[in-house]
Protein backbone atom coordinates (compact mmCIF):
# COMPACT_ATOMS: atom_id res chain seq x y z
CA UNK A 1 0.00 0.00 0.00
CA UNK A 2 1.65 3.30 -0.95
CA UNK A 3 0.05 6.72 0.12
CA UNK A 4 0.77 10.25 -1.69
CA UNK A 5 -0.24 13.59 -0.48
CA UNK A 6 -1.57 16.13 -3.00
CA UNK A 7 -3.07 19.38 -2.60
CA UNK A 8 -6.69 19.31 -2.98
CA UNK A 9 -8.75 20.74 -5.92
CA UNK A 10 -11.73 19.72 -5.42
CA UNK A 11 -12.41 18.09 -1.98
CA UNK A 12 -13.83 14.61 -1.98
CA UNK A 13 -13.51 11.34 -0.90
CA UNK A 14 -14.36 8.73 -3.35
CA UNK A 15 -12.78 4.79 -4.33
CA UNK A 16 -12.06 3.06 -7.44
CA UNK A 17 -10.26 1.99 -10.33
CA UNK A 18 -7.28 3.86 -11.61
CA UNK A 19 -7.10 4.53 -15.04
CA UNK A 20 -3.37 5.65 -16.31
CA UNK A 21 -1.53 7.92 -18.35
CA UNK A 22 1.64 9.20 -18.67
CA UNK A 23 0.54 11.31 -21.57
CA UNK A 24 -0.92 14.91 -21.31
CA UNK A 25 -4.69 14.18 -21.25
CA UNK A 26 -5.98 16.24 -23.94
CA UNK A 27 -10.10 16.82 -23.34
CA UNK A 28 -10.95 17.91 -26.65
CA UNK A 29 -9.67 14.83 -28.54
CA UNK A 30 -10.46 12.62 -25.62
CA UNK A 31 -14.28 13.33 -25.23
CA UNK A 32 -14.99 13.85 -28.94
CA UNK A 33 -16.92 10.87 -29.68
CA UNK A 34 -18.94 11.92 -26.17
CA UNK A 35 -19.79 15.21 -27.18
CA UNK A 36 -21.43 13.54 -31.25
CA UNK A 37 -22.62 11.34 -29.64
CA UNK A 38 -24.73 13.27 -27.13
CA UNK A 39 -23.13 10.99 -24.48
CA UNK A 40 -23.96 7.66 -25.51
CA UNK A 41 -21.17 6.71 -26.40
CA UNK A 42 -17.98 7.03 -23.61
CA UNK A 43 -14.92 5.53 -24.53
CA UNK A 44 -11.47 7.67 -25.27
CA UNK A 45 -11.33 8.99 -28.84
CA UNK A 46 -7.51 10.83 -28.61
CA UNK A 47 -5.59 8.66 -30.81
CA UNK A 48 -2.98 10.01 -30.08
CA UNK A 49 -3.07 8.58 -26.09
CA UNK A 50 -2.93 4.93 -26.47
CA UNK A 51 -2.80 4.71 -22.61
CA UNK A 52 -6.33 5.51 -22.80
CA UNK A 53 -7.42 5.74 -26.51
CA UNK A 54 -11.05 3.47 -26.58
CA UNK A 55 -11.45 2.92 -22.38
CA UNK A 56 -14.04 4.21 -21.10
CA UNK A 57 -13.42 7.46 -19.31
CA UNK A 58 -17.21 7.22 -17.40
CA UNK A 59 -16.59 7.57 -13.69
CA UNK A 60 -12.82 6.82 -14.05
CA UNK A 61 -10.44 7.87 -11.75
CA UNK A 62 -7.98 9.32 -14.38
CA UNK A 63 -4.45 9.57 -13.15
CA UNK A 64 -2.41 11.91 -15.42
CA UNK A 65 0.17 14.42 -15.74
CA UNK A 66 -1.19 17.20 -17.10
CA UNK A 67 -4.58 18.68 -18.89
CA UNK A 68 -3.43 19.54 -22.40
CA UNK A 69 -4.90 20.96 -25.40
CA UNK A 70 -6.87 23.99 -26.23
CA UNK A 71 -8.75 26.80 -23.82
CA UNK A 72 -12.20 25.27 -24.29
CA UNK A 73 -10.68 21.80 -22.03
CA UNK A 74 -12.99 23.80 -18.83
CA UNK A 75 -16.23 24.24 -20.94
CA UNK A 76 -15.44 20.50 -22.40
CA UNK A 77 -15.21 19.60 -18.62
CA UNK A 78 -18.56 21.25 -17.55
CA UNK A 79 -19.98 19.50 -20.33
CA UNK A 80 -19.35 15.80 -19.55
CA UNK A 81 -20.37 16.73 -16.42
CA UNK A 82 -23.75 17.87 -17.59
CA UNK A 83 -23.84 15.08 -19.75
CA UNK A 84 -23.13 12.92 -16.74
CA UNK A 85 -20.56 10.83 -18.29
CA UNK A 86 -17.38 13.16 -16.04
CA UNK A 87 -15.01 11.14 -14.49
CA UNK A 88 -15.22 10.59 -10.64
CA UNK A 89 -11.98 12.08 -9.81
CA UNK A 90 -9.09 13.42 -11.83
CA UNK A 91 -5.46 13.05 -10.13
CA UNK A 92 -3.11 15.06 -11.27
CA UNK A 93 1.29 14.08 -10.66
CA UNK A 94 2.27 17.73 -11.47
CA UNK A 95 0.48 21.15 -10.78
CA UNK A 96 -3.20 21.13 -12.09
CA UNK A 97 -3.43 24.05 -14.92
CA UNK A 98 -6.14 26.36 -15.32
CA UNK A 99 -7.56 25.02 -17.56
CA UNK A 100 -8.17 21.74 -15.68
CA UNK A 101 -9.22 23.75 -12.89
CA UNK A 102 -11.78 26.02 -14.31
CA UNK A 103 -13.31 22.96 -15.83
CA UNK A 104 -14.04 21.39 -12.28
CA UNK A 105 -14.93 24.51 -10.82
CA UNK A 106 -17.60 24.51 -13.49
CA UNK A 107 -19.10 21.53 -13.04
CA UNK A 108 -19.06 21.60 -9.28
CA UNK A 109 -20.65 25.37 -9.40
CA UNK A 110 -22.87 25.22 -11.79
CA UNK A 111 -23.82 21.12 -12.80
CA UNK A 112 -23.37 20.77 -8.89
CA UNK A 113 -21.44 17.44 -10.38
CA UNK A 114 -17.86 17.02 -7.82
CA UNK A 115 -14.79 15.96 -10.11
CA UNK A 116 -12.83 15.07 -6.81
CA UNK A 117 -9.75 16.56 -8.08
CA UNK A 118 -5.84 16.53 -6.45
CA UNK A 119 -2.64 17.90 -7.83
CA UNK A 120 0.78 17.76 -7.19
CA UNK A 121 1.10 14.22 -6.50
CA UNK A 122 4.69 13.74 -7.61
CA UNK A 123 6.03 11.79 -10.50
CA UNK A 124 6.46 8.92 -8.47
CA UNK A 125 2.73 8.45 -7.70
CA UNK A 126 2.59 7.49 -12.21
CA UNK A 127 5.45 5.40 -12.26
CA UNK A 128 3.78 3.16 -9.43
CA UNK A 129 -0.47 3.37 -9.92
CA UNK A 130 -1.44 0.53 -12.53
CA UNK A 131 -4.36 0.49 -14.65
CA UNK A 132 -7.22 -0.97 -12.75
CA UNK A 133 -5.40 -0.61 -9.57
CA UNK A 134 -7.93 0.06 -6.47
CA UNK A 135 -7.44 3.59 -5.66
CA UNK A 136 -8.98 5.65 -2.64
CA UNK A 137 -9.06 9.14 -2.05
CA UNK A 138 -9.74 10.62 0.84
CA UNK A 139 -10.89 14.86 1.63
CA UNK A 140 -7.59 16.11 2.60
CA UNK A 141 -5.95 15.04 -0.43
CA UNK A 142 -4.32 12.32 0.48
CA UNK A 143 -4.34 8.62 -2.41
CA UNK A 144 -3.88 5.51 -1.29
CA UNK A 145 -2.87 2.55 -3.81
CA UNK A 146 -4.30 -0.40 -2.50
Amino acid sequence: MEKFQGRTVIPGQVKGNAMVSKAGFNVLSSYMGALVSNGKQTLCTDQNNPDLFQKDLSGAILCIPQVIGSTTAGMLIQTVAAMGIQPKAMLFSATAESLAISGVLLADIWENTKIVTVDGLGDRFLELVREGQLVEVSEDGSVTLL
